[in-house]
């Protein structure tokens, strides 16, 4: 078996999840990427999103992320946003009440960032 990926996923005001995984899975502005160990070098867009991590335990973390940036090289994975929140961290009914008051006002960004968190929040569930 080859070496884990080392991964970190890093918000600007914390390092939000550090440490080995098996997978990382991230929606970039080329599309929806997958990283195992041994991929090929990446420095990419990160969308709003869901990011899964599957641990070398099998486990798997999801994080909600905002814009940032991908990068993979030599087995290292970062992931750089200028916010990000565990699904764990997620208040699901809170997520679900900022989707809805932002539906009608026409800011797509911040409606995806508010559809992640609930995407994250609900897939622990």
């Amino acid at each position: 078996m080859s070496d884990p990926l080392q991964v970190e996923l890093v918000a600007a005001d914390r390092v939000v999840w550090s440490g080995e995984a098996t997978m990382v899975i991230a929606r970039t502005a080329e599309g929806d990427l997958g990283a195992l160990p041994g991929h090929a070098p990446v420095l990419s867009i990160l969308l709003p999103s869901v990011v899964e991590i599957t641990t070398t335990d099998g486990d798997v973390v999801r994080a909600a992320v905002e814009d940032g940036f991908l990068s993979i090289a030599d087995d290292r994975v970062s992931i750089l946003s200028e916010d990000a929140f565990l699904a764990d961290e997620i208040d699901a009914d809170a997520a679900r009440a900022e989707v809805e008051k932002l539906q009608g006002e026409g800011d797509s960004l911040a409606l995806q960032r508010a559809e992640a968190k609930v995407r994250a929040a609900e897939k622990t569930s």
